[in-house]
């Protein structure tokens, strides 16, 4: 699943997982405990990061929105002093 994905943070989840099935429960601790905290682990991870993705989007759409406004604007600016160029020039 990871490669498939392209996940090293997948990978890795796995590989810790395996290794505390095979050498967690040599200390005597709850071996599914440890999963289950190796997973909620994880799954926190990936929402900070998708929280941190989701305001950078927010913030780039914010800044193309303004950048693409004063595009036009200067554009316009362009054309009035194009056409009164070519009007003083006549």
């Amino acid at each position: 699943l990871a490669q498939r994905h392209h996940s090293a943070a997948l990978a890795q989840l796995a590989s810790r997982i395996a290794a505390v099935a095979k050498y967690g429960s040599a200390n005597g601790d709850d071996v599914f405990s440890k999963i289950k905290g190796l997973i909620s682990d994880m799954i926190s991870k990936l929402e900070k990061e998708a929280g941190e993705e989701a305001t950078e989007k927010s913030y780039c759409d914010e800044e193309m929105a303004k950048t693409a406004a004063k595009k036009s604007e200067l554009d316009d600016d362009i054309a009035k002093l194009t056409s009164k160029i070519d009007q003083d020039s006549s």
